[in-house]
């Protein structure tokens, strides 16, 4: 855990201890693979009440990607299902976002390194303009090297794949309808995340790492 790590992270600690700031809201932010998986030997109907059950064999017909972002301290969603996450994909999902936060002067969207992640993204699928405008409507905050656990959205991403992801899906088109429709209902009901992870907790709970940047942080271990 080199001091470029322990900024990242404190900085984003930070972000999720602010208030609500409807002009500088706080956004979560990242991509997760979905593989389309087929039947090829259909399953012995069963009587109702039981549980269904799947043959080992499988198909495999490709796979899509899931964009979502979430507002951790509104349980606001946003979610797009595409058959890839390249740069364009990425800025037509930040479109997005900026269309349904008019008000924010700033939107700050913490999000990992990805190669994607960025304003060049606007410039390659949007005329100079909207890209320029895009570009100033967001700030990003990048989380450290293999922290994705500091994004909130990987919580998200858990609670959809226990609700949806967890089975046999054989197509994008059913895969995006089962999944939005379940974004959209956690949007509907403004389903928050309470991350109790602070900046005074993880230089208790990571004290040694401190300590190796900065011999004087030991000051901050548990006695």
């Amino acid at each position: 855990m080199t001091a470029e790590f322990i900024g990242r992270m404190e900085r984003i600690l930070w972000l999720y201890r602010l208030p609500y700031n409807r002009k500088r809201p706080v956004l979560c932010y990242d991509e997760r693979p979905c593989f389309l998986i087929g039947e090829i030997v259909q399953g012995i109907p069963i009587k109702e009440g039981l549980i269904a059950k799947e043959h080992y064999s499988y198909e495999k017909l490709g796979s899509c990607s899931l964009l979502a972002t979430i507002e951790p301290l509104t349980g606001r969603r946003i979610a797009d299902v595409f058959d890839q996450r390249r740069k364009v994909e990425f800025a037509r999902h930040f479109q997005k976002i900026a269309e349904n936060y008019p008000e924010a002067e700033k939107i700050i969207v913490i999000l990992d390194n990805l190669n994607t992640h960025n304003a060049s993204s606007f410039y390659e699928a949007f005329e100079a303009e909207e890209a320029f405008g895009l570009s100033q409507k967001f700030e990003f905050v990048y989380t450290p090297k293999s922290a994705s656990w500091l994004n909130m959205i990987e919580i998200e991403f858990s609670a959809i794949s226990r609700l949806c992801l967890d089975r046999r899906i054989p197509s994008k088109e059913k895969l995006a309808k089962e999944v939005l429709a379940i974004v959209k209902e956690r949007n509907e009901k403004r389903i928050k995340i309470n991350w109790q992870f602070s900046i005074e907790t993880a230089r208790e709970k990571l004290n040694r790492h401190y300590k190796v940047v900065n011999p004087v942080n030991d000051k901050y271990q548990i006695t």
